[in-house]
């Protein structure tokens, strides 16, 4: 398709075909591995668009357009990981300058921002994003970025991103959005206020546990540039075949996304209705808080689900996530197949326990990266688990 045919066309449209045309030398429809470190020139400074692969490569060139195009972005960016994409955006800022975060987020992150940017004089708070006041209250003179997740890890709490952008906006700050859980085809962030948006495309994006990477999409021309200089000078690049497992990944990301949806609302209702759960934390719940909110700002409701027991017993805890057949117990998420996870001990483990607490994440919470399978076999699997305790 041609470029100005793909900006006018649907999500699915774009994921399949946006930042890519068949190879001009060979006609070849998917986009090639250009497995290379440099390119010839014809003279000095005298190139066909690409100098040094750290810089750019063409096939991270149509992983960032395809990318941009589902954010509703004029650029994306992509880094080795999803905390390099962080790593990029907070290297931006300077010593004295402040973060304002989510307290509900990503256990990466908050190691990132506190005991790597925090010895070097970048301060960051955490705090509950649900409460606009609470964050127009936290917000200093020198808060430089707004860093939101929504929903977050692992709560899969559901915050207001344009009242956010704005309390931001307001202060002089740069409001950035962890799009991870939702993907582009649930929220897309830009179109809410939103500076930046990053990814781990490791998760939904790759979409299959076969690959590590990490985006940044956004309007910005000067963030764009920023970011890029950040890449050619400090290196944390995919390589050519994590790009075009990515872009290989993009192309069914629509098609999966209503699959994890739809069967992760199926889990969220069964273990809702069992009588040794006790709290069930999923958006397409009407009995979840951020349930109309979610309504209003997603496209769906995504495939994460978080569960707590009724008795709140760590060994029984321990007897459902080492009894599972179906799911595995294992860090990560957004894959095809379904993932449990323990936040605290696992992906959240670098937070401290008080901080976790308070955030209201249990030492017993149950995290749930619901996959593609048969919905029937989900379930049944959780029922035996339950059956164990």
């Amino acid at each position: 398709m041609k470029s100005a045919d793909v900006a006018k066309a649907g999500l699915g449209t774009k994921a399949v075909h946006a930042g890519q045309s068949p190879d001009p030398t060979t006609g070849a429809v998917m986009t090639p591995i250009y497995q290379t470190s440099t390119y010839a020139q014809s003279a000095p400074g005298v190139h066909q668009g690409h100098e040094y692969a750290r810089v750019t490569n063409p096939t991270r060139t149509a992983l960032e357009g395809n990318l941009a195009a589902l954010e509703s972005a004029k650029h994306g960016i992509c880094f080795s990981s999803g905390v390099a994409a962080t790593d990029a955006v907070v290297r931006c800022l300077r010593p004295g300058d402040h973060i304002l975060a989510s307290n509900d987020l990503y256990g990466g992150t908050y190691r990132l921002m506190r005991q790597v940017f925090g010895p070097f004089g970048i301060e960051s708070d955490f705090v509950d994003m649900s409460d606009l006041a609470g964050v127009k209250a936290a917000m200093k003179p020198n808060t430089k970025l707004v860093w939101i997740e929504t929903p977050t890890n692992p709560m899969v709490r559901v915050v207001d991103i344009k009242a956010l952008c704005d309390i931001a906006h307001a202060a002089g700050a740069t409001a950035a959005v962890d799009n991870t859980f939702a993907s582009p085809i649930l929220q897309r962030p830009l179109e809410w206020g939103a500076d930046l948006v990053v990814h781990s495309t490791t998760k939904y994006l790759g979409g299959h546990s076969d690959v590590i990477g990490g985006a940044v999409c956004t309007n910005n021309e000067e963030w764009n540039e920023k970011l890029r200089f950040l890449v050619k000078s400090s290196g944390a690049v995919p390589g050519p075949m994590d790009c075009f497992l990515t872009l290989r990944g993009t192309k069914t990301l629509q098609i999966r996304i209503e699959r994890h949806c739809s069967n992760a609302q199926a889990v969220a209702e069964f273990l809702e209705a069992h009588p040794k759960v006790g709290k069930v934390y999923y958006p397409g719940l009407p009995s979840f808080e951020g349930h109309e909110l979610a309504k209003r700002q997603m496209d769906g409701f995504g495939g994460m689900v978080s569960f707590v027991l009724k008795n709140e017993d760590m060994e029984d805890a321990t007897t459902v996530m080492s009894n599972t057949h179906v799911f595995t117990l294992a860090e990560s998420l957004g894959g095809v197949e379904s993932l449990m996870n323990h936040p605290a001990s696992m992906t959240h483990g670098s937070i401290p326990a008080a901080e976790r607490h308070a955030a209201g994440l249990s030492d017993t919470l149950i995290r749930l990266s619901v996959g593609i399978e048969d919905v029937s076999d989900l379930i049944a699997d959780l029922k035996q688990a339950l059956e164990r305790i």
